[in-house]
């Protein structure tokens, strides 16, 4: 299933994209999309429903495509090619930061380069949502608590995240530096989340190109891992770390402009569309 939210900033609905690539409304039956409707459970339940009986949505503004996420979860470094162009080691284990969840946004909307930025950089990711509480999972068992997929775009700002003191959080969280969507595209529909292609392009220009098979941490490793750390509850995004091709890495190194208009995309997942604005 390919789950969605549409509508206004607050305002959205939850909804289904139908096999003829219609958006059924899915509010008369939850709430939203996240917490107990992307269990096991609620899963099922939208998966029962007939949809042609749904009725139809306008393709307006298309929301995040999950709601109520307390965590967002994001990987460094976890492409060996990435950390090469990055001048960094492949860490020995996964490099875990937080990027705050008022960043999130929809896939299209507006990005917002920062006040006295000059170093916002692109970073095409795949984005894992979580179903159900985990905590102290094997890797074994581990996508038992997946939802499903997303795209998930990590912009960032490198000067605030690596030149300035403190942590790397600061340059990730500017608001609207978390576009998720089009889709929640349930596990089903994922026949291996190892084996995804996935793409940028700035302006038209194709910056990345790579494949989630090269990840250092693999989608069920990072599960397990942090759900020793930390309980994982539904809605909860994991964003899994970037192949290479960003900004920073170029030489000499390319960053975002007001005006540079961003597209990505991965296989299965749908894709993003964003225009860069100064926040002013």
């Amino acid at each position: 299933m390919k789950l969605m939210r549409v509508g206004q900033p607050g305002q959205e609905k939850p909804a289904i994209l139908d096999r003829d690539g219609r958006i059924r409304d899915l509010s008369a039956h939850v709430a939203d999309i996240g917490g107990a409707a992307i269990s096991p459970e609620g899963l099922s339940k939208i998966a029962a429903l007939d949809l042609s009986t749904l009725p139809e949505l306008e393709a307006t503004r298309i929301g995040a495509c999950v709601a109520g996420t307390g965590k967002f979860i994001c990987i460094g470094l976890n492409y060996s090619d990435h950390a090469a162009e990055s001048g960094m080691a492949v860490p020995p284990e996964p490099v875990i930061f937080m990027k705050a969840t008022s960043a999130i946004v929809g896939p299209n909307d507006d990005v917002l380069i920062p006040r006295g930025s000059e170093k916002t950089d692109w970073e095409v990711e795949l984005g894992v949502v979580i179903g159900k509480t985990a905590k102290y999972v094997s890797e074994a068992d581990a996508l038992d608590y997946v939802a499903g997929y997303c795209v998930s775009h990590d912009v960032s700002e490198r000067a605030f995240q690596t030149e300035r003191a403190g942590q790397w959080t600061k340059g990730k969280s500017c608001d609207t530096f978390g576009p998720i969507g089009p889709w929640l595209v349930t596990k089903d529909e994922i026949a291996d989340p190892q084996a995804l292609s996935m793409w940028l392009a700035v302006n038209g220009e194709k910056m990345q190109n790579g494949t989630s098979a090269t990840m250092v941490y693999g989608v069920a490793f990072l599960v397990s891992y942090l759900s020793q750390f930390m309980s994982l509850h539904p809605g909860d995004v994991i964003s899994t770390g970037t192949p290479p091709g960003v900004g920073m890495g170029m030489k000499p190194p390319r960053y975002l402009k007001p005006g540079d208009v961003v597209e990505l995309g991965i296989d299965g997942l749908g894709t993003q569309k964003q225009t860069f604005k100064a926040d002013v």
